[in-house]
Order: structure tokens, then sequence, then C-alpha cells
């Protein structure tokens, strides 16, 4: 019996490995198992080559599961290893067999998985002891066993073995015997071992009887060797990609459309990805893409191999350019990683552009559902963004979709303003706000919906692509200046009416922490309502990002505001004023009278003063007048409101404002209709 010691540089290589070289001790079985698929795939390159003339037999590997012994077992049928390979290969640490493989068949040795020396002392992360028996290919070979119990010393010694290949027998330590358990071998090997490219026994087939699932005689075969991604798209029909995507996503709704990636140069890549319906639950989901090395699974944290946005995606991705590596950090700056990473990106744009181009009534219906993919790959992404700018669609309120050169084409006669900016005139909320688009319709505008999630980002975006455009809710101004074609008409008003009336208006306002308003008056057309509310449309737009974006919480925290716009050419906003002028003028006259003098009396007593610095006398007769003005003006408030709120109509049309507007709840909505009906008598 030879006994050595393993040729690494420092003894406390089993503690590394066992605590800090995997993050997951379930990864030593995709380790084992990967081994176990090249010393296969090894085997058939030779005898492909003429350098291995016996019989293959049934090239396959098993995972046996020994609850009484303590152990499990990975077994193949492949290429096997005499003394020397074992002194080589597994008694030096991290010199890898694949490597030196693949450097002797570089053309040709496709599958073979390991690409590092490490992954078979991973067994030790979850055996007290692991054995190797194993019979080369070579003729004359002497089969061999190796052991050894997790420190730095093995022996190893002839045996008896019949047949080719390797047996890694694991002793389970105390600490892992979950892995004792064919359940829990049963969903690692689905969860690593699903799609290899060698049929993967563990276990027998089971079937119900007697109340209770049992063993038949029949071996299970845990693996699809040939999946769907590895197959030339030429060979799928439709359905043959529905079915695939139900295997890897059992229950969930059939995807919209997929992309076959296929691509040898420069890099190596295959792959499916897939369109879900994705409408608005947007959630960036780590575990969407599933990441293959040679038909081994890597991971399904894809975070740097493809960009952010298309974490909305699912499928696979296989390549042998992303090797089976022991840590997952480096993948944020490999190049390699890199170049593939931009590949799919263009891979995806151009499958995109593709089927508008191919079926565009297709993809029109399908649009609300893909509509969040392509936006957020247009906001994170700038290469997909100046790619997307071709098939990305705006929808009206009537259901018509067009792309950004078609819409331009389409607005730019009559919603061009006094500036030459074409105005995009847009709806978050087509019920809502119906009224508006109802009065823009009537002016030959045409609205846009843009009620997603992402839109008051997107909106943000196209204002930066798109030349002298701007982008306005409906329901920001009245629709004379929703595209102004010239400077506001005066509202006709003196100063003290406007001032009558602003104090009657108010007076009637809702008290509402959560909203301000702003009174304006303008001259509107004298068919439009007496009243209208809208919104501002910078706050309103940063208050919209700030429920998505983090960073912006000032913005959700403020009231909202709004602006009260009252039509002076409206017969009801005339009679209002002409009843109040008539009821309050000779006492609300005085007062005004007063207040003016008040304040051009405060205004010569503090032009008298040198610099503009009040002595103490002066001081105090400022101080009289102040308040003499106070009193004046709140006497006038007092007044107008007492007259506001005894007459209905003026509170009825600052009410129906509101209602339209979805501002009037509680206890003003049941004041305000039976103030309706009462009002109908």
């Amino acid at each position: 019996m030879q006994k050595g010691t393993i040729g690494v540089t420092t003894e406390n290589i089993f503690p590394v490995i066992k605590k800090f070289l995997y993050s997951d001790h379930e990864i030593f079985l995709r380790e084992l198992v990967s081994n176990a698929i090249d010393a296969t795939q090894k085997l058939k390159t030779l005898s492909s080559f003429g350098d291995f003339k016996g019989e293959l037999g049934e090239m396959r590997v098993e995972v046996k599961v020994d609850k009484e012994a303590g152990t499990l077992t990975v077994s193949d049928h492949g290429i096997g290893m005499t003394a020397e390979d074992i002194e080589k290969y597994i008694n030096q640490i991290a010199f890898s067999g694949a490597e030196e493989f693949l450097n002797k068949y570089k053309d040709t040795a496709n599958g073979i998985i390991g690409h590092f020396g490490l992954g078979f002392y991973s067994a030790f992360m979850v055996a007290k002891k692991v054995e190797i028996r194993s019979l080369s290919y070579k003729d004359g070979a002497e089969a061999v066993r190796w052991e050894c119990d997790g420190s730095p010393e093995y022996s190893m010694e002839p045996v008896e073995k019949t047949t080719r290949g390797t047996d890694i027998i694991l002793y389970i330590d105390d600490d892992n015997k979950e892995f004792l358990e064919q359940s829990r071998i049963d969903l690692l090997l689905k969860k690593y071992c699903r799609f290899l490219p060698v049929p993967v026994v563990s276990g027998k087939v089971q079937e119900w009887k007697d109340g209770k699932y049992v063993d038949t005689d029949r071996d299970k075969v845990i693996n699809d060797t040939e999946p769907t991604w590895t197959k030339k798209p030429s060979e799928l029909t439709d359905e043959d990609y529905r079915n695939f995507y139900r295997e890897l996503y059992p229950g969930q709704e059939d995807p919209l459309f997929w992309i076959h990636l296929n691509v040898d140069y420069p890099f190596t890549l295959t792959g499916v990805l897939f369109f879900p319906k994705i409408k608005n639950n947007f959630e960036i989901r780590k575990d969407r893409i599933q990441l293959y090395c040679n038909q081994v699974y890597v991971t399904d944290s894809v975070e740097g191999v493809v960009p952010e946005f298309m974490m909305l995606l699912q499928g696979v991705i296989d390549s042998p350019d992303i090797p089976l590596n022991v840590s997952r950090s480096y993948l944020q700056s490999d190049t390699a990683v890199k170049k593939i990473s931009g590949y799919i990106t263009k891979k995806v744009a151009s499958r995109l552009d593709e089927l508008f181009k191919a079926d565009r009534k297709e993809f029109e219906e399908k649009w609300d559902d893909i509509k969040i993919f392509i936006q957020y790959g247009m906001l994170t992404d700038e290469k997909f963004c100046d790619s997307a700018m071709k098939f990305v669609l705006l929808k009206d309120t009537d259901n018509k979709h067009y792309t950004l050169e078609e819409y331009k084409t389409l607005i730019e006669p009559t919603q061009t303003d006094k500036d030459g900016n074409i105005v995009y005139l847009y709806t978050t909320d087509p019920t809502a706000q119906y009224n508006y688009i109802q009065a823009a319709t009537e002016k030959g505008y045409n609205v846009l919906v843009l009620d997603g999630q992402l839109d008051s980002h997107f909106i943000g975006l196209l204002e930066m692509k798109l030349e002298k455009s701007r982008f306005v809710r409906v329901d920001s101004d009245v629709v004379e200046n929703l595209v102004p074609k010239s400077d506001k008409k005066d509202s006709g008003l003196s100063g003290d009416q406007i001032s009558m009336l602003t104090t009657i208006f108010q007076s009637q306002l809702p008290k509402d922490e959560q909203a301000s308003f702003l009174l304006s008056f303008e001259s509107l057309d004298p068919s439009a309502n007496p009243i209208l509310i809208t919104q501002d449309e910078y706050m309103r737009r940063m208050k919209d990002m700030a429920s998505t974006q983090p960073g912006m919480s000032f913005y959700a925290e403020l009231p909202d505001n709004y602006n009260l716009i009252v039509n002076t050419s409206n017969p009801v906003v005339a009679s209002i004023l002409e009843e109040a002028e008539k009821a309050l003028g000779e006492k609300v006259a005085p007062l005004a009278s007063a207040v003016k003098e008040t304040n051009e009396q405060i205004e010569k007593l503090r032009s008298a003063a040198p610099d503009g610095k009040l002595n103490d006398e002066q001081k105090a007769e400022e101080k009289a007048l102040l308040d003499k003005v106070e009193t004046n003006r709140r006497e006038q408030e007092e007044l107008l409101g007492h007259y506001a709120g005894g007459h209905p109509v003026i509170k009825q049309a600052i009410d129906i404002a509101l209602l339209g507007n979805g501002l009037l709840k509680g206890r003003a909505l049941s004041d305000f209709i039976r103030r309706s009906f009462e009002m109908l008598k």
C-alpha cells in the first residue's frame, strides 16, 4: 500500500475548502457529477479519434444513496484513472485534468465541463472520508483504490474492480446527514443536473400502490440530455419552445414570444430567453434566468451576465466562456462576460425589431404586456435605448399605436406651440381625466395614454431624446393653454373685482392639509366650465417619480398643488360677480378703499425714514396702521365669506370642479348631493 501526503502548500487547505471555497455546501454534488460527465465525454472523444477501440457500452452517471452504510456514491463508466493519474490529478491539488485534456483535444473536445482542479475536493465539505475506486480504459490497467479522511494524508493501493470507470464514495459526516436522503439528492440533481449531456441515474421510478409510492425496478433518469437550447431553431416548433417554458416554469401562463441565442464567435453562447406577461407587477427578480456551463447549472443570480432590465425575462443562458468558478464575484468585471452581456442586449433589441416588422398587428396586441420591459431597457441601457427608438410605441386614447416618428408626423401640424415646441398631450387615467380628454379632442388634439409604472420616468427620457418636444398632462391646464398659440388673454376684471372673487371662492374651498389651491382668473371660451382645476405638471411629475425612485421622498411628502382657474367669460361667474357687487358693494367698497389708503400711508411712512430705518415712534405708528389694515381685511373676508356660504351656486360650482377631478369625498360629497337635490326643487 502506498502512503503519502497530498501536494499542497499548506495543511490548512481542507478547512479552507470546507468553509470558504464554496459558498454553499450542496455544490459538492454538482462538482462530482460534473467530473463524472467529464470522464464520460473524454472517453467518447477518444473513441471518436480512434484512441480508444473498445466498446463504449452504456454511458451514464449513477448517484447512489446508501443510508445504512452512510455513503453517497457517484459512479461513471468513463475514462477511469490509473495510480499515476490519481497521483497527478488528485494528489496535486489545483492541477486540472480537464484543462490538460482540453489543450490536447481543444478543437473537438466539446462538452468538457471542468476548467478547474478543486471540484473533487468539494466532497470534503460534507464527508469525513472519501474513497476513489477506479479502473482506467487503458489496456492492462490495474484498478486502484484511494482514500483520504480530510487531512493531507492519503492511502492508495490496488483493488479488485472489473468495470471501467470511477466510483467516488463519500462517507457523509454527522453534520450533513441530509445528503443521505434520496429526496434531498433528487432535489439537488434536479437543480444542478437536469440538462446534463449524459444520462444521470439516481434511485428508482416510483408508482402508486396500496395507498403509497413504491419503487419499481426501473432506474430513474433525472435529466434531459438534449434540452431545447442545444438544438437548432430550424428543428424546433413554437410548441417545442412553449413545452420547454412549461418545464422550466410549471404553472405559469405561456410566454408572449422568445429569443433563441446561438453564437460561436467571438465567444460561445446558446440559450433561450422568454418574454413572460409582465404588465404592471413590476418586479426585478434574480431567479428568472438560469445560467449554465455546458449544460451544468451554475446559478440563477445572473447580475452582470445580463443587463439589469433583462431580469424581467425568463429562460436559460449556456456558455462555456463562463466557467464553473468557485466564486461568482468575478462576473462583474470579467471581459468575456461583458461581451456576452452586450451581445444579449443587441440580440434582444434585434429580435424585437424583427417581430415588430414581421407582424406589427401582433406586436401591438402584445404591447401592454411588453411595454414595461422595453421602457425599463431604454431607461437603463443607452445602446438598447438607441435601438428601441425604432420600435417603441405610443398608444392614444382611441387605442391606436404609433412609432415615435409616426406620432410626431400626426401631431406636429396642430400641437406645435408659439415657441415651435411639439406638445405631446397625455393622460394617466382616461376615466378620471375624461372631461379634459374630451375638451382636448374637441379642439382637434390627440391624447396619449401613459398610465404605466415607468411612464413618468419614460416621459423625461423622451423629452431628452426628442428635439423641441415637451409632454403635458391633459389636466395640467385649461385646454386653451395646453398648446399655447399666443400669450394669455387678460381676465377683463379690475383689481377690486379679482380681490372680491378671490375671497369669495377661497372661503368655500376645502380645508385640506394634503391639498393646496392657487386661484387664477382667465378669460376663456364662454362655453368652457366656470371653474376648472388643473395640476402643476412639474410638481405632479416629481411626486409620481418619487413613488418609484429612492431619494425623492421629499416630493412625495409635499401636499398636492392644484390650480383653480376661474373662467371670467363664463355666464355663471359673471352672474356671481354681479350679484356679489350688488349685495355687498356698498359695504365692501369702503373697506377696500380704507385698506388701500392705509397701505399708502404705510408706504409713505417707510419711504420718509432715513435708510428705511424707523425710530420707535414710527414703528409704533406703523404697527397701528398694519393692525388697521388687518382689521379691515378680516371684516372684508368675513362679509364675503358669509355671503358666499349662503350662496349655493358658488359652492356648487366649486364642488362640481372638485368632483370632476376626484377631489370631492366623504362629507363634502354627501353635502354636494343633498344641495344638488335642493336646487332642483
